[in-house]
């Protein structure tokens, strides 16, 4: 039987839900949802706030908001560390007792003063509380971690293979600061513990932390998870992701006219892959998802890429749903008659979108209303010798139509340069440009066909 998969992700609120977040997440959620997680897994959601100076309860929403928009449910309520202090100070008083740990009074200047004789004999830095030769002193202490001297402390990583670490580079952790506040390593392990987690899924910055954090659940007695730290995500010059290089939150994709699906699926190919598969919508990436897919190299953020998956995901819409979430990202609400110029266009206006925010330039053709300045190169058309006779002829014909079709107005029109012996070139561009002033447009029955019969006639006889 397979056994449950509980995993979790664990952001600090300190900002928006940033990217490379979201990426860990996913992967977090994908591996707890996916087609292999046994009865009972899950996806938890825990907030790292136990900096209460840097904690902020906007960051908190922003992150839960984004992971919501993302299509990213967690089983339960979220978790506060911040308020499970307690619980972490019990741990650290447990390893005290059974002499897994020690109480320290190095502090301030004297801890510094350690560190740095230890850094200039290069050695290991050992508080010398470890193995008092002095009477203990009164006053507050810290706890630390008696971690091991020798040997090496070996990492099992699902994604990075074995990485082994020398004992002798890593210190006694603090694990209960001399206030009574537990420390991060600490409180990370009690509560990826206590809630059961079997897999912690991270960024590979965390790979030296997994190491502190393994001797910590061995000195507990604990099991310790499996470790899977992914790469982080780099900029298309192969530098650590910033911002210069562009959007790094979450909300701000989404502001710029991101589809949550075609984020996701950008998301999961950065450091994943499923053979050459390019696009994989939610249910293939919750079938084919699997640890063994992410790669050891940092992923590259590439903003066209990404654009253009996105603009896969709109043209699978239909376009009342395309329009459902693309027209608030116009300047201002259109009328009714823009309204039934949109609805009519909206397959052809979504295949020019990359993004929701494309809508603005790809419709504005259609929301230019008369009267229509018409100047520059978009009247050449207009003066060409003969303009004004086939705007006539043209005008004589459409209002002659029944059929008000794109297809039905691409014959009259051609049909009508045929009667008069005239190439396409002298009939198409005049009636463009009266109709949309030069705008960028599509095929001019299916333009004509958005305006309707009315409008279109319209803006013909204005230019005459």
């Amino acid at each position: 039987m397979t056994k449950p998969i509980i995993t979790r992700f664990a952001p600090s609120p300190t900002g928006y839900l940033h990217i490379g977040g979201a990426r860990t997440a996913l992967f977090s959620w994908l591996y707890a949802r996916g087609a292999h997680a046994g009865p009972g897994s899950k996806f938890l959601l825990r907030i790292e706030d136990t900096d209460r100076a840097r904690h902020n309860e906007d960051a908190v929403t922003a992150i839960t908001e984004g992971l919501q928009w993302l299509g990213l449910d967690w089983d339960g309520e979220p978790i506060s560390q911040f308020e499970r202090a307690d619980r972490h100070a019990e741990a650290a008083h447990q390893l005290l007792k059974a002499g897994k740990a020690y109480k320290c009074w190095l502090a301030g200047d004297g801890l510094d003063a350690a560190r740095e004789k230890a850094r200039e004999a290069g050695t290991r830095f050992t508080s010398k509380w470890r193995d008092p030769k002095e009477p203990t002193p009164d006053g507050p202490y810290s706890i630390r971690l008696m971690a091991p001297t020798e040997g090496a402390t070996v990492i099992q990583d699902e994604v990075q293979g074995e990485v082994s670490f020398p004992n002798h580079a890593l210190d006694d952790m603090v694990l209960l600061r001399s206030d009574g506040t537990p420390t991060y390593m600490l409180a990370v392990v009690v509560d990826d513990h206590d809630m059961e987690v079997t897999h912690v899924i991270r960024g590979d910055d965390h790979l030296i932390n997994a190491a502190r954090q393994q001797q910590l659940y061995e000195a507990l007695g604990w099991d310790v998870p499996v470790w899977a730290h992914i790469p982080l995500i780099h900029g298309a010059d192969g530098k650590k992701l910033s911002k210069r290089h562009g959007a790094l939150g979450v909300e701000a994709y989404r502001d710029e006219g991101y589809l949550p699906e075609g984020l996701m699926n950008g998301l999961l190919r950065l450091g994943w892959a499923h053979g050459d598969d390019e696009i994989i919508p939610r249910e293939k990436a919750l079938e084919w998802f699997d640890l063994s897919g992410i790669g050891k190299a940092p992923a590259r953020l590439d903003p066209d890429k990404l654009a253009a998956t996105n603009q896969h995901y709109i043209q699978d819409m239909t376009g009342e749903a395309f329009l459902e979430s693309a027209l608030p990202f116009l300047e201002n609400s259109p009328s009714d008659a823009q309204m039934e110029r949109l609805a009519r266009a909206a397959d052809d206006i979504k295949a020019r979108c990359r993004l929701l925010s494309d809508i603005g330039s790809a419709a504005a053709y259609l929301l230019n209303e008369r009267p229509l300045e018409i100047t520059g190169k978009a009247a050449k058309p207009l003066k060409q010798d003969g303009a004004q006779e086939v705007l006539a002829g043209v005008i004589a014909k459409l209002e002659q139509l029944d059929d008000w079709s794109a297809e039905a107005i691409d014959s009259t029109l051609k049909s009508f340069a045929e009667s008069r012996e005239l190439s396409f070139g002298r009939v198409g561009p005049p009636v463009r440009a009266a109709v949309t002033a030069g705008l960028p447009s599509p095929d001019l029955g299916i333009t004509l066909h958005a305006f309707g019969r009315i409008e279109t006639l319209s803006r013909l006889a204005d230019q005459r």
